[in-house]
């Protein structure tokens, strides 16, 4: 319980930081949650917002900017294509398709939504997260699996990307 609570201070704390225009540190936070009810996960991402218009800079070629409505169309293809090469998830030894659902921008930060395609309750879930891997070789992602209410969550620092949990 206490690591829960100071990776969820961590997280806190590294997002307050969204306040200053340059932040020393490279953290972002995923949320795997189980939906039993639609038996789908529902994945939720966040990250500083500058961090991520360069990465996906750095990947695709192009710049492109949040806060410029005239790139949305764009940076939704960007994001599926990005998520779809760092963010990768089994449940049960089983690859689980993820669809990318959207974004919304949230002050400093990027929030990113997407859904995985339908499974029953697992028992072990695999997850393989390297957002911003591509850009920051110090980079840290704060990641939670939630099943059936049952929170598991750990960090993920550049270069492991891979964390499983048993539920």
């Amino acid at each position: 319980m206490k690591k829960l609570i100071y990776i969820l201070f961590l997280c806190s704390f590294f997002f307050a930081l969204c306040s200053f225009k340059i932040h020393p540190y490279h953290v972002g936070s995923v949320e795997f949650n189980y939906n039993s009810k639609s038996k789908t996960f529902e994945i939720s991402g966040k990250f500083f917002l500058d961090d991520l218009e360069n990465a996906l800079k750095e990947k695709f070629g192009k710049a492109v900017h949040f806060n410029d409505p005239k790139y949305k169309t764009e940076i939704n293809e960007l994001l599926r294509k990005y998520a779809e090469d760092y963010l990768k998830m089994k449940s049960d030894n089983k690859f689980l398709k993820i669809n990318f659902v959207g974004f919304e921008e949230d002050s400093e930060a990027v929030n990113i939504y997407l859904e995985s395609e339908s499974v029953n309750a697992p028992k072990k879930v695999e997850v393989a997260v390297s957002f911003l891997y591509n850009l920051f070789d110090d980079q840290m992602n704060i990641i939670h699996l939630i099943v059936d209410g049952k929170r598991q969550s750990d960090r993920l620092n550049y270069p492991n990307r891979y964390l499983y949990k048993n539920f």
